[in-house]
């Protein structure tokens, strides 16, 4: 497993489909991921740390986990198949940990509000990342929440491309 985190959001340029970019430690290779729009707002929301008067979904379910004494020591992206990641959340218990299969857009909201680890397959970049890139300033950044969020609001659910 390689440790990653994000290095942006972006949209897809044809599909105008929301994509994640995560990076690799030593910033060599990319590993893009097509999500949804919900997924995407979500982590966009708490990168830039928006708060909301009420618990949101992403943050519902870090809050049960916490609540039933567990902890998410870290998220794994584990596998591709056919276009489609596969993830896991490992949570610990005490002297318990659990592997939770998961989306990885899910995985990666989750790890966003927990403050764990992100980590990739070596099989998994080798199949779908790519080298990082020479002008990276094409990918959204993440300080810049009002651009990202001006583009999610033209998308309609019928144009989101789901690869998850």
């Amino acid at each position: 497993m390689v440790k990653v985190e994000i290095f942006g959001l972006a949209l897809d340029e044809a599909g105008k489909s929301p994509i994640i970019v995560l990076k690799d430690e030593g910033e060599t290779r990319v590993l893009p991921i097509w999500i949804g729009a919900v997924e995407a707002m979500s982590i966009s929301m708490a990168i830039n740390k928006i708060p909301f008067p009420r618990p949101m979904t992403h943050d519902l379910l870090l809050n049960s986990i916490n609540a039933l004494g567990g902890t998410i020591a870290r998220v794994e992206i584990t596998d591709i198949e056919n276009g489609t990641f596969f993830a896991e959340l490992v949570v610990s218990t005490g002297e318990e940990t659990r592997r939770i299969d998961c989306r990885p857009s899910d995985a990666i909201a989750l790890a966003v509000r927990a403050e764990c680890p992100i980590l990739a397959g070596e099989s998994v970049l080798d199949e779908a990342g790519g080298p990082f890139p020479e002008h990276p300033e094409a990918v959204i950044k993440t300080e810049d929440s009002s651009q990202w969020l001006e583009e999610l609001d033209r998308l309609s659910e019928d144009d989101v491309k789901y690869k998850m």
